[in-house]
């Protein structure tokens, strides 16, 4: 299928070719018949794709500020290595679409193929032949809407949420300054609410199209005198700021134009610098709103589908998207006149030059449209390498295209011989197409089944969300492959016990998980200083974590195991591997999360079998720009400290020996190798009891925070 991608590397928008993806539960697969080209987000996105570094740079500090952290903390090459790989993944364009269901997920109740849909969401409603979408964020059309006309369904929804917070009357006067096409939505809203209605713009055509509507309108210069007439000089209930410029003047007269104790919502992208004079003498409340409604930015709403009671939130998005469709089925909202210009998806280029003024074209609503043709049954993309040469060793497929995949594990991967990169699948495909061709594999799909039964590859690698790696695991190991698993290797003991069971068949290939930190060229050093040890180990592992928001994806115990399952367990495994065993026991203390934190703040101790104690403190409350991980080992007169992967100084009778690495290195690319020397040999990499026992051990930590330290049996 095609899909439109803006580079944020070169700025480059073009137009691709990758596989149609295919719908995961709570999702449905839509054909789109048409989308709407945004002339504020869309616009944004492709000039800052088109500025150099130093352009970049400029217009984003706060991202400036995180890459120079992130040097602070792991050194220049990796830093800037990450930073490069971010600009270069695609980015998909689009948020507002319509279309038919072809196909469904698991957990669709209420939805069926052949429903004509308005689809919604930024990274869902893309600009794409098809698109999966979560069920929130679908809409069912009337006969009576079109599919262009439903293609403005998510930007009308910002127009009736601003319009919301205003919280006009019947019969109130409202003021909307700026009548592009958000501001020409949102007049015909107010009107059909029962309000008096007056639109201010700069441009006289779209001043002459609000007239059109039946609202007074007049332009910016001629306004201010017009304004006050309207409202008999009280001025305006509420002033609904629609216009997408960096100045203030919007603000500024949003604040004369409004009556005492008036309300005024900027919707569009404005200067917020508040006269503070005008809004203090006539203590006017001031909102900027945010999107589509409540549910917006929620993955509980979006993602997983889970709706708020009408009970207690009357206005979702959800139900602003269904209104939307209802203004526009019973006449009241007409957005036919605002169409300005049609492009096939294959000329959506030309769009962007229109919407950045490249081509001076005056424009309004821009929609991109698709051919409605039979579906193809194809779901797989070849890719050309003119220098591939197949290798017949390994022979891997990939499960999971995200910026792990492409930053860290794939650019490893290319660097060892003796590996053939047969194929990569991910949930939409779009990822999949990109690292295909980046990395050389021969072909690129959406559907993981295409990997798991394909006769060829002998290998996977499970790059996915951590709730997938499971079954993932036992598919793969039930298909004869030999399995690689990012971290972690299940989130709860069900799937683990699962695992258990599978690894007790008689399995053609073999299983290694993600623990890349005892592959570390520092740690084999540190490994040989202590090896020959005669008594235990003290070592204190300390990971400045940094925060993560408690609704980021890897803190839902049900999609991510929280922080302590799906990334502590690289710290166990590294003290293990050190001791050469497994804990025996846990006992674990947590900081309050005082509603900021997610049990992550807190000291693990673990203790082995031949008496060794390992320590760890995860800690999400320090400053990102400090280093993350730091060991320190204490053994038999010996001292050892491995600051961050990048030095390790040894201390034993009185001499200092110190090590270093030209750039950070977590063992990522030594973890390959060793994979690939495993499949060779058959020989697993990390013993099979190292796996188990160090995801158990996670599981137990957790279990004892939440029991008030009591230790708990791995």
């Amino acid at each position: 299928m095609k899909q439109v991608i803006q580079n944020m590397r070169d700025g480059q928008t073009t137009i691709v070719e990758i596989p149609i993806p295919t719908p995961q539960p709570g999702q449905a697969l839509v054909q789109v018949a048409a989308s709407l080209v945004s002339a504020g987000t869309e616009r944004m996105l492709v000039e800052f794709g088109e500025k150099s570094l130093i352009g970049k740079a400029r217009s984003r500090p706060d991202l400036v500020r995180q890459v120079i952290d992130k040097i602070k903390r792991e050194g220049l090459v990796s830093s800037l290595d990450a930073t490069f790989n971010r600009l270069d993944s695609p980015m998909s364009l689009g948020y507002s679409s319509s279309g038919t269901i072809i196909a469904l997920g698991d957990g669709m109740e209420g939805f069926k193929v052949g429903q004509r849909v308005a689809c919604a969401g930024g990274g869902y409603a893309v600009h794409a032949e098809f698109n999966l979408v979560p069920k929130n964020l679908l809409t069912q059309l009337p006969e009576t809407v079109d599919f262009e006309s439903a293609a403005f369904t998510t930007l009308g929804a910002i127009a009736l949420h601003g319009f919301r917070l205003a919280e006009p009357q019947v019969g109130e006067r409202v003021a909307v300054i700026g009548l592009g096409l958000l501001g020409l939505l949102t007049i015909q809203i107010a009107k059909a609410a029962g309000c008096q209605v007056f639109g201010i713009d700069i441009n006289s055509s779209r001043v002459s199209l609000a007239r059109e509507f039946g609202v007074e309108a007049v332009l910016r210069a001629e306004s201010f005198e017009p304004a006050l007439a309207f409202t008999n000089n009280s001025g305006f209930d509420c002033v609904i700021i629609c216009a997408d410029t960096p100045s203030n003047d919007p603000v500024q007269m949003a604040g004369v134009i409004a009556r005492n104790r008036g309300r005024v919502v900027a919707t569009g992208a404005v200067g917020l610098n508040l006269p503070r004079k005008i809004y203090y003498e006539k203590e006017i409340s001031f909102i900027n709103s945010r999107s589509y409604g409540p549910g917006r930015y929620d993955a509980s709403y979006e993602e997983k589908g889970l709706d708020y009671p009408i009970g207690y939130v009357r206005w979702t998005e959800g139900r602003n998207f269904q209104t939307v469709v209802e203004l526009m089925d019973q006449g009241k909202l007409k957005v036919k006149p605002l169409i300005t210009q049609r492009f096939p998806i294959e000329s959506a280029a030309e769009a962007y030059d229109v919407i950045t003024g490249k081509t001076k074209i005056p424009f309004l609503g821009i929609l991109l449209t698709y051919p409605q043709g039979p579906v193809p049954n194809v779901n797989e993309i070849p890719l050309k390498h003119p220098n591939f040469s197949p290798i017949d060793d390994v022979k891997l497929g990939v499960l999971g295209a995200g910026l792990f995949a492409n930053a860290t594990l794939l650019p490893a991967l290319k660097k060892i011989e003796g590996i053939s990169l047969v194929g990569i699948a991910s949930a939409s495909g779009l990822h999949a197409m990109h690292s295909g061709k980046k990395f050389g594999f021969s072909y690129a799909c959406s559907d993981e089944k295409k990997i798991l039964n394909d006769p060829e590859i002998n290998t996977i690698a499970i790059l996915t969300r951590h709730d997938r790696h499971a079954d993932l695991v036992i598919n793969g190991l039930q298909a004869g492959k030999n399995v690689f698993v990012e971290k972690p290797l299940a989130i709860n003991r069900e799937q683990l016990e699962k695992i258990v069971n599978q690894l007790g068949q008689e399995n053609k290939g073999l299983l290694m998980a993600g623990f890349n930190r005892r592959f570390a060229p520092l740690v084999r050093k540190l490994f040989q200083f202590l090896k020959g040890r005669q008594e235990p180990l003290y070592v204190h592992y300390r990971v400045n974590a940094g925060y993560i928001p408690k609704d980021h994806w890897t803190q839902d115990p049900v999609q991510g195991g929280g922080r302590i399952i799906g990334e502590g367990c690289h710290f166990v495994d590294l003290i293990s591997y050190l001791v050469g065993s497994i804990p025996v026991n846990v006992r674990a203390q947590s900081l309050p999360d005082n509603g900021k934190y997610c049990e992550d703040n807190m000291t693990m101790t673990f203790q082995f079998e031949d008496g060794s104690i390992g320590v760890v403190d995860y800690l999400a409350n320090g400053d990102k720009s400090f280093p993350k991980e730091r060991v320190e080992v204490f053994c038999a007169g010996k001292v050892a400290v491995l600051d961050d992967y990048r030095t390790l100084e040894t201390i034993a009778n009185g001499k200092r020996h110190k090590f270093f690495t030209f750039k950070q290195d977590k063992g990522h690319g030594a973890e390959m190798v060793a994979l690939v020397e495993g499949i060779r040999s058959g020989i697993v990499p990390i013993p099979y009891d190292h796996l188990i026992g160090v995801t158990k051990a996670t599981f137990a930590a957790v279990e004892s925070i939440r029991q008030n330290g009591e230790k708990i049996k791995v």
